[in-house]
């Protein structure tokens, strides 16, 4: 099994993948138990006319494809950025068993800026979370996309 700043430069890259198509730049990767990625994904509503469309989502329903099971039991899901209120919600549905996150999102994250949602006890599916794995590097990218955005 590769390392988890491994896993999470694969993150980085979708990442940037989803920078060059002018999405925000957020990326995420599913990881099984035998440390294949099985799941990939990036930011991409806008293109997509999809709210629901984060890296998570995308990547979580990448799995699930590959995977031929919407439970993805024993998989490690790696993201650039905290997870939201409606990533969360699907990461326990698909019963993740462990979440990797690089930067934290101080407006809406829900593993540790907003909220706890993974700690809840009406939860029968607990998650595994560690953050800050490479958040300089998300932080970096998201800096600078926004940085473009906001210039006259």
């Amino acid at each position: 099994m590769r390392s988890d700043e491994f896993y999470m430069h694969r993150a980085l890259d979708q990442a940037r993948l989803g920078l060059a198509a002018g999405e925000v730049p957020v990326g995420a990767v599913v990881v099984d138990g035998t440390g294949d990625i099985v799941g990939v994904g990036y930011n991409a509503p806008v293109a997509g006319h999809d709210p629901s469309a984060h890296a998570e989502i995308r990547a979580l329903r990448d799995a699930g494809a590959r995977l031929g099971n919407y439970r993805l039991d024993g998989c490690s899901l790696y993201v650039t950025l905290e997870p939201c209120l409606m990533c969360t919600g699907a990461i326990i549905h698909a019963r993740i068993a462990r979440v990797v996150y690089a930067a934290v999102e101080p407006r809406s994250g829900m593993v540790e800026s907003k909220a706890n949602l993974f700690a809840q006890p009406w939860y029968n599916h607990r998650v595994t979370v560690e953050g800050g794995m490479l958040a300089s590097r998300a932080s970096r990218l998201l800096r600078e996309f926004f940085a473009t955005r906001r210039q006259p």
